[in-house]
Formats: C-alpha cells, sequence, structure tokens
C-alpha cells in the first residue's frame, strides 16, 4: 500500500465496492462512506488527501458537504455524479470541487485524475518553476519558455496562465476566471477570454489547433493539462 487515502461518498453499494477494488488494486487505502453526515465526519478523522464523492446523497447535497468543506480545506474533491449537465458541473466546482467526472465513467480516466490532484494539492505551492512537456514557466520571475526559447506574454495573457498552471490538473470555471483576472464577477468577458485563450495557445503549443496543454471543458471552462516530458515528442512532425 502507498501512503494515499481515497474517501469514498456515494450512497450506491456498488458503486462504493467497484471504486474500492479498482483503488485497492492500484495501491491506495480507502475508506467508504454512504451519506454526507458520514462523510464530513470521515473527513475529519480520516483526513484523506482526496475525496471522491457523489452529488445526490440522501441525507444532504453534495454541494452542501464541498462549501462546508471548504470553509476550513483544501482537499482535493473529485464529484462523481450521474448528472452532466454543465450547468451542475459549473455550480459543483465554483463550489470548490477540484474536478467533475460523468457516471458512467472510465476507471483509468478517474486513476489519472487522483494522480493530478494529489500531484496539485502537494506540489504547486512548492515549486516556483511549474514544467508540463516542454513548457516551463518560472513564476517567481515571471519568464516563459518553450524548449530553449522564451515566450513573450502581455501582461493579461501572464496573469491568466499563472492562474492555469498554479491550478494544473482543475477545471476552472468561466466565472472563476473572470473573477481572478478581470476581478468584475458580473460582466461577461467569455468572448474575451477565448481570444485570450487562443492566442496563448498559439504561443505554447506545438498544434494550436489541437491542443495537448490547455484544455476546453465545453460549457464549463479550461484545464490545464500536466505533460509529461517525454509525451511532447509526440507532437514532433
Amino acid at each position: 500500500m502507498n501512503n494515499y487515502k481515497i474517501l469514498i461518498i456515494d450512497d450506491e453499494p456498488q458503486i462504493r465496492r467497484m471504486l474500492r477494488m479498482a483503488l485497492e488494486t492500484n495501491d491506495y487505502n480507502t475508506f467508504e462512506e454512504a451519506t454526507a453526515t458520514e462523510g464530513f465526519r470521515s473527513i475529519i478523522m480520516n483526513r484523506p488527501d482526496v475525496v471522491i464523492l457523489d452529488l445526490g446523497l440522501p441525507d444532504e447535497d453534495g454541494l452542501s458537504l464541498i462549501k462546508k468543506l471548504r470553509e476550513w480545506s483544501t482537499i482535493p474533491v473529485i464529484v462523481l455524479t450521474v448528472d452532466n449537465n454543465p450547468a451542475t458541473k459549473i455550480e459543483a466546482l465554483d463550489a470548490g470541487a477540484d474536478d467533475y467526472i460523468a457516471k458512467p465513467f472510465d476507471t483509468g480516466e478517474l486513476l489519472a485524475r487522483i494522480r493530478v490532484a494529489i500531484r496539485h494539492s502537494m506540489k504547486l505551492d512548492e515549486l516556483p518553476v511549474f514544467r508540463s512537456g516542454a513548457l516551463q514557466v518560472d513564476l517567481s520571475a515571471r519568464v516563459v519558455t518553450v524548449g530553449v526559447e522564451e515566450v513573450k506574454l502581455t501582461a493579461t495573457e501572464y496573469s491568466l496562465l499563472s492562474l492555469l498552471v498554479r491550478n494544473a490538473g482543475k477545471v476552472l470555471t468561466h466565472s472563476y476566471i473572470s473573477r481572478e483576472i478581470w476581478k468584475n464577477p458580473y460582466s461577461d468577458n467569455s468572448q474575451i477570454l477565448r481570444v485570450h485563450i487562443a492566442q496563448i495557445r498559439k504561443k505554447i503549443e506545438q498544434n494550436p489547433s489541437v491542443p495537448r496543454l490547455l484544455i476546453t471543458e465545453p460549457g464549463v471552462g479550461y484545464r490545464f493539462r500536466i505533460q509529461q516530458p517525454d509525451e511532447s515528442q509526440l507532437d514532433q512532425p
């Protein structure tokens, strides 16, 4: 077993069983709860590294649990639910969820999202230099390079890229990005945001029309994907 603890909060026994088997096969320590009340108690007692949360719980909506948790903890929360409505995704992510996967789901994808959540929670605050494939962002010096070439970004482009890499692997909603970059939650900056995203892709992606780093989550927002160094070779002609 590794030292990572995963808490599953889901009222469906078969889902909990399937998740437990997949996680334990991959050497995670698992805990299971069927209600929001029991799940919240388990978070306090067991201090998991990641919480996998169903929104449709019998005693309390999962969104309420996320909001309550975010009052005192940054433990990564991956929402796993049958509701694939973009509006629900946005509400969950804005409430503080780190990721969102709809049922039915691919186990391999879930495991990958868990690994990203753990890396994000452990490393991003420790590393002034962020690397993903050929991209390097020196967050203290505010220098961006791809390979050996320095990339020139506008102030807004750098602020946007910095926000995304500091939250690498996590879906950031349009409204969250607008609040952080333009400081105005009531203004619709979606078109401006798309233009800036397109410009950043032209500067950091090998193929901007098929991005491998800055990924669009349709109707929701954007995710910065952590790319391993050897993956960047796949983009070479």
